[in-house]
């Protein structure tokens, strides 16, 4: 079966509403999957009969803990046979910023590889200056802040 990821822009304020991953390790047996720091968009995987909006809306309540409404698909990326990912455009509705409560955030051993979390704003002007990913992602996102789209 596919896996899907879904993710969301979400602006609020004027910024970006990203996720600052630092020290991730390295994973054996995966020589592609990023380390180090980076920032990726909210999101994660689809998961039983929810739909696309309904995922990136549910993850964006638990990494960020905000509450959005996904309005349009942006990007999308097929990763692999077995993966595709998504980028939604969404509207911030209520919630306070920073205060997710999914298992990235529970000090589980489990997860200490993946590094640390940190929910964060960025100007669109930054965009440029930060190692985002997916890249090509990234760079769609620069032209559409170029083009005023964003």
């Amino acid at each position: 079966m596919k896996r899907i990821r879904c993710a969301g822009l979400v602006k609020i304020d004027g910024k970006f509403a990203l996720m600052h991953r630092t020290n991730v390790e390295k994973t054996e047996g995966e020589p592609n999957k990023p380390y180090g720091e980076y920032y990726v968009f909210p999101g994660g995987g689809l998961e039983g009969e929810e739909s696309m909006f309904e995922a990136t809306e549910r993850e964006l309540l638990e990494e960020m803990g905000i509450i959005v409404k996904a309005k349009k698909e942006l990007y999308y990326k097929g990763i692999s046979e077995s993966q595709d990912e998504y980028l939604f455009e969404c509207d911030y509705i209520s919630g306070e910023f920073g205060t997710g409560t999914g298992p990235e955030f529970s000090n589980d051993p489990a997860y200490k590889h993946r590094g640390n979390f940190t929910p964060e704003l960025i100007e669109p002007e930054n965009i440029e200056n930060i190692r985002l990913l997916p890249v090509e992602f990234r760079e769609q996102l620069i032209q559409d802040i170029r083009d005023k789209k964003l």
